[in-house]
Formats: C-alpha cells, sequence, structure tokens
C-alpha cells in the first residue's frame, strides 16, 4: 500500500499531440480541486519517450487506426468535449512545448492557460500547432507579445529546459500522455483518472 499524502500535487505529465491528454486537461483541475490538490502540469515529447519503448502511435498501426479514431469520438462524446481531429496527426509538438516552459518559468499559471489554449486549438478546432508560427499566435490571442514569445522559442536556454524535462520523464519511467504522479503513485491514462480520485479519496491503498 502506498498512502496519498495532503501534500502531494498532483503532476499532470502530456504531450500536445496526445488526443487523450487533451481529454484529460480538460478535467485535470477540477478533479485536483475536489480533493484541495495542485496540479503540476509537465508536457513531454512522445516522439522521445517512444525510442526508448519502441511503441508506435496507435493510429499509425493499421488494425488499431480504425478502433482508434472510433474511440476518440465516442470518448469526446461521452465526456461532452469538442473534438475534431487535425487534419496533420500525429504532430510535433516541440514549438509548443518550449512556449510552455519558457512561460511556466514566469507565471506557470499563464503557461497553463497557453497548455490549454494550444490543446482547444488542435483537438476542438481541428488546426495545426506544430509550427512555430502557429504557437506564437496561439500565444498573442492570449495577450503575450508575439516577437516575444518568437525569440523565446529559439531560445537556448528555452531548448535546453525542454531537453532535461523530457529526459527526467523518461528516468522516471514515465512513458505515455497522459501520466499522472501523485508523489511516486503513478497512474497511466485517461480512462485511470476515476482511479485516481478514488485513491486520492481514500488516502491510497
Amino acid at each position: 500500500m502506498t498512502n496519498a499524502t495532503p501534500n502531494d500535487p498532483i503532476e499532470f505529465h502530456f504531450d500536445f499531440s496526445s488526443p487523450f491528454g487533451y481529454f484529460a486537461a480538460q478535467q485535470i483541475d477540477e478533479l485536483a480541486a475536489r480533493h484541495d490538490r495542485s496540479v503540476l502540469w509537465r508536457p513531454l515529447l512522445l516522439g522521445a519517450v517512444f525510442k526508448e519503448t519502441g511503441v508506435r502511435p496507435m493510429t499509425s498501426i493499421p488494425m488499431k487506426a480504425g478502433y482508434a479514431a472510433h474511440d476518440l469520438k465516442r470518448t469526446a462524446r461521452r465526456y461532452g468535449f469538442a473534438w475534431t481531429m487535425p487534419e496533420s496527426f500525429p504532430f510535433s509538438s516541440i514549438a509548443a512545448c518550449r512556449a510552455f516552459y519558457w512561460l511556466d518559468g514566469r507565471d506557470p499559471d499563464a503557461a497553463k492557460d497557453l497548455a490549454k489554449a494550444l490543446y482547444r486549438e488542435a483537438f476542438a478546432e481541428g488546426r495545426e500547432i506544430a509550427t512555430s508560427q502557429a504557437v506564437v499566435t496561439v500565444a498573442a490571442r492570449l495577450g503575450h507579445d508575439a516577437e516575444t514569445v518568437d525569440a523565446a522559442l529559439k531560445n537556448p536556454d528555452v531548448k535546453e529546459r525542454l531537453r532535461v524535462a523530457v529526459q527526467e520523464a523518461i528516468d522516471r519511467k514515465i512513458f505515455g500522455s497522459p501520466f499522472f504522479l501523485v508523489g511516486e503513485e503513478p497512474f497511466w491514462g485517461h480512462d485511470r483518472m476515476d482511479m485516481l480520485e478514488d485513491w486520492l479519496e481514500s488516502g491510497g491503498w
């Protein structure tokens, strides 16, 4: 049994190219608030993780792709989420992650707002967020200076922060999106959020 410690935040690890990460992003803050927990949002790059695990995206496997498309639509309907699969999928999330970590160093709440906006752009509106320009455009809508954001995406320190964050995730055996940690207790997948909440409610088992 691993006990839930009341002071532990919920770590929310996700890739911006992960549809189930998008679903989780709609719910994790409310879930945490019900248990007086904070949430640490931590984007990662599944491409780097998959190189370690040898896993391929389900949508890239013909036998699974049809089911995946059906299940994503069904899940969106089940929870009432806006849903449109981007035309280009999966897509690079490097620029989105860099923007997040740059802003997180200044204002974590603003970084979270940007993450939610980027997710909505991709999976609610079906627009691409793979390019730096797309990310800058979304950030500018939230009131961030476009030139400043664009410069941040090219900043070596920001690039290094993302590299370190991804390596730390791999070192901690975070292998999917969404992936949640409370202390050292791991939960993988949007479909484990009910279990995560039960575990917080009970104090662990």
